[in-house]
């Protein structure tokens, strides 16, 4: 007989009320937990539906964030709407919104309204800037988080325009943050019975993750510039060129670097005070590339690769996407997946980067289509057909 695995968050319910990609992306990797997670909508869809690529109300970039949700349409502008919604949340563990704050409070949605409807509630705010503070009213997407919490000023290269790094990470970073604390107010609840309200922002996570940089300015009062690919506490550890293009290379403490020096065969580097010590070699750390790569960029690639590797030094290719997507070893890791869409057919899809050993996520599921559970989502919380009926003449489910 074939039994189904456990899920880690199995019977936990998740109201999600986020759009884009910050809200969506920490109800996702719950989801993918074994979480219920009904993703609620206004009746135009969460805009990400009509990015880059879309067909009608399915793109991509949403099923890149939604995966195995179920989709609610619901007008939360509408009185009716919003009793529908407080009816929901009676069944709720865990509710995730990223309006602007005082959107949900004007609603009556707000966490103070909701937890005496349901004491047990757990309600995580991602917002731009966090839910005080002078600037909390501002709206924020991750470039503007990124330019207000330094990581733009340290990005790209000394000579170089503002940069803003590649993936959205105060987004991505505040997501993370999110489900931490979701998963510890769990844990406080079980032992107290008691939900709590969960306040993260865009702008926090930018400044959290900004660890070396804040360390650097609280140390030595320097204000952090960019560095291109390289370290600011450690070096060598950067993009380094080669014939044919560039590798990364991280010997990053005294020991690597005694076996980078040895394997270039230039020990006398060891004995140079400017190298002597990592303090040393950061001071140094243009001179001590150039020294490096007048060395590698004599041979390819793969040259330096392998030989760095059959001496246990830290490196690697820098792959494009292309790359990464047929990676052997990320294929392994099932960091690549292959989901079946009703609009798009057989897409791949990225894996869940989370591995269980006895409660495995579901990462292959596509999202949902707009309001595709809409009624099996009100049939479980007791609306019969001619209320679902009505509500639907009324505008309420779009």
């Amino acid at each position: 007989m074939i039994t189904t695995p456990a899920k880690a968050l199995e019977g936990l319910r998740i109201l999600d009320v986020t759009q884009v990609m910050a809200g969506p992306f920490c109800t996702m990797l719950l989801c993918d937990m074994g979480a219920d997670v009904i993703k609620i909508e206004p009746p135009a869809g969460d805009s990400s539906r009509r990015m880059a690529g879309a067909i009608g109300s399915d793109s991509p970039s949403f099923n890149a964030v939604n995966r195995g949700k179920r989709g609610l349409i619901l007008n939360l502008k509408s009185s009716a709407g919003q009793e529908v919604f407080r009816h929901l949340t009676k069944t709720a563990d865990i509710l995730v919104e990223n309006f602007r704050p005082t959107v949900m409070s004007t609603f009556g949605l707000d966490y103070a309204n909701l937890a005496t409807i349901q004491p047990r509630l757990i309600y995580a705010s991602i917002s731009g800037y966090g839910q005080t503070g002078p600037d909390s009213r501002r709206g924020g997407f991750d470039l503007i988080a990124q330019g207000v919490a330094g990581i733009m000023s340290v990005t790209g290269n000394p000579d170089s325009d503002p940069v803003k790094a590649g993936v959205p990470l105060t987004d991505l970073g505040a997501a993370l943050f999110a489900v931490s604390g979701i998963l510890a107010a769990l844990h406080y609840r079980h032992s107290s019975g008691r939900g709590q309200h969960i306040d993260t922002s865009l702008v926090d996570a930018g400044v959290a993750l900004s660890v070396w940089e804040a360390t650097e300015y609280f140390s030595s009062g320097q204000i952090p510039t960019p560095l291109g690919s390289a370290h600011r506490m450690s070096a060598p550890y950067q993009a380094i060129q080669c014939a044919d293009g560039f590798i990364t290379l991280g010997a990053a403490n005294d020991r690597l670097f005694n076996r980078l020096c040895n394997v270039l065969e230039h020990p006398e580097w060891l004995e140079q005070p400017n190298y002597a010590s990592d303090t040393a070699r950061v001071k140094n750390r243009l001179a001590l590339a150039t020294a490096i790569e007048a060395i590698t960029s004599k041979r390819p690639c793969q040259h330096w690769l392998e030989l760095f590797e059959q001496n246990e030094i830290p490196c690697g290719p820098i792959n494009d996407y292309a790359e990464v997507a047929r990676d052997p070893h990320l294929r392994s890791r099932e960091m690549i997946v292959e989901t079946d869409h009703p609009t798009f057919g057989k897409i791949k899809t990225l894996g869940s980067p989370i591995k269980f050993s006895e409660t495995p996520t579901q990462p292959n599921r596509p999202a949902p289509l707009l309001g595709e559970h809409t009624n099996e989502v009100l049939r479980e919380h007791g609306y019969n057909a001619k209320q679902i009926a009505k509500l639907q003449r009324d505008g309420v489910l779009g």
